[in-house]
């Protein structure tokens, strides 16, 4: 297997990352706007929230199952091609959905386009992942990440307002029809992105191979590189409690438990977005100073700032209890933030570029099973506890400490292995 990537640093922005965060900023732009605005056509026909979260939760059974084999692709074909191909067919799907869709038959229209674009997903993430650090070494792999994680928290946080604005005044289809645009220029701007690739002539049929890689991957990350799988299970069970926190806790305790209104709840999912933007920021400009063996005390700084949620409800004043919880939102995206997009960017720097996909396929499949399976739990617990939300809080604290010291020797150890490899290097 090859060595970890050398710390030699060339421009951040070369020709192939600049083509590719405008790619992504077209592409991301273009995938928030056409959700929104089919979630906007499916509640204003039906009326109905359900069926629309429902639709939702079938579509993304296609991306956890078949990410891995996005993995393989990633590491089997040229990582240039998949992505100039993925953005046409999404595009293809948009102008599909674009001529076919009536209030007839929308939920059947929607169901299936949002179904297509959950199977592209699953190829996506792992190629886009994967060829990050093809086009960087050293802390120009976290800045990178960074980047990207900025250009996906932005297209959250104004592409919404967008699609709103052209959903009303032009209606569904035109705003299908700039989703289109987006998604074709996307696929036109990847074309120039020139990356390394030698083809493999196969010499077993693909079931075969397919199996091998998953088997070489998976030694890789458990035998190999066993502290690539501690900090994936540790970083996917610490999402666990956030997003359950942030995407179900937050908007039920200001609305439903504190009774203000939706000013106040959008107020906190901008605060949300910024925060994010903020963290990403941040890993950019400190990249060279964040350390492996420190980077436990991020989630551990996270538990801590639940604490002050829950014991805010024992104050009598909705909006101070409202300000607290808002503060410590802010301070936990920020911290999240650095520590997801670190822990990626640690997983791409210790993973052979044979691997990479494959690698990245398993961090979004876990990932994707751990959120929304804490939103679903933690929905059960608000309702279930709406009395006592402080021990909640409280006890997701307490959880979340306890998985980041528990998680401490993982980052020790590739600080150990660092060393050793350095000592190595240097001989």
């Amino acid at each position: 297997m090859s060595q970890m990537k050398t710390n030699t640093e060339g421009k951040l922005f070369s020709r192939n990352f600049t083509l590719l965060v405008f790619g992504q900023v077209s592409s991301l732009f273009a995938n928030t706007i056409l959700r929104f605005a089919l979630s906007m056509y499916i509640l204003d026909l039906t009326g109905s929230a359900s069926i629309f979260a429902g639709l939702l939760a079938v579509s993304m059974i296609p991306t956890v199952i078949l990410s891995p084999f996005g993995g393989v692709l990633a590491d089997r074909a040229n990582r240039r091609n998949i992505m100039v191909g993925l953005d046409f067919l999404s595009g293809v799907i948009a102008v599909f959905t674009m001529l076919t869709i009536r209030e007839s038959n929308a939920v059947i229209i929607v169901g299936t386009a949002l179904t297509a674009y959950s199977i592209l997903a699953a190829f996506e993430s792992p190629t886009v992942q994967a060829a990050v650090p093809q086009m960087q070494t050293g802390d120009n792999i976290i800045k990178a990440n960074a980047v990207v994680n900025q250009v996906a928290a932005l297209a959250a946080l104004i592409a919404p307002f967008i699609g709103s604005a052209c959903y009303t005044a032009f209606g569904v289809k035109t705003v299908l029809a700039v989703s289109v645009l987006g998604f074709f220029l996307t696929a036109f701007l990847e074309i120039f992105i020139r990356l390394p690739f030698t083809k493999e002539t196969l010499h077993e049929s693909w079931i075969r191979v397919i199996r091998n890689d998953f088997k070489i991957s998976f030694s890789f990350i458990t035998r190999e590189r066993p502290e690539i799988m501690k900090i994936l299970l540790a970083a996917s069970a610490i999402s666990f409690f956030i997003m359950g926190t942030v995407n179900v806790g937050m908007p039920f305790m200001i609305r439903t438990i504190l009774g203000l209104n939706a000013e106040y709840a959008g107020a906190a999912e901008s605060v949300c977005g910024l925060t994010a933007i903020l963290g990403s920021v941040i890993v950019g400009v400190a990249a060279g100073r964040l350390k492996a063996d420190k980077m436990y005390q991020y989630p551990l700084a996270v538990g801590i700032c639940m604490i002050p949620m829950g014991m805010g409800f024992l104050l009598d004043n909705e909006k101070m209890i409202y300000l607290i919880i808002l503060l410590s939102i802010a301070v936990m995206q920020v911290l999240v933030s650095i520590f997801s997009i670190y822990c990626v960017s640690l997983i791409q720097q210790r993973t052979p570029n044979e691997l990479l996909g494959k690698v990245m396929a398993y961090v979004a499949t876990v990932t994707l099973c751990a959120q929304p399976l804490g939103q679903v739990i933690y929905g059960v617990l608000f309702d279930a506890f709406r009395n006592n939300v402080m021990w909640i809080m409280v006890g997701s604290a307490v959880c979340i400490i306890l998985l980041s010291v528990a998680a401490r020797p993982a980052f020790l150890g590739i600080k150990d292995l660092e060393q050793g490899e350095g000592n190595l290097n240097m001989e």
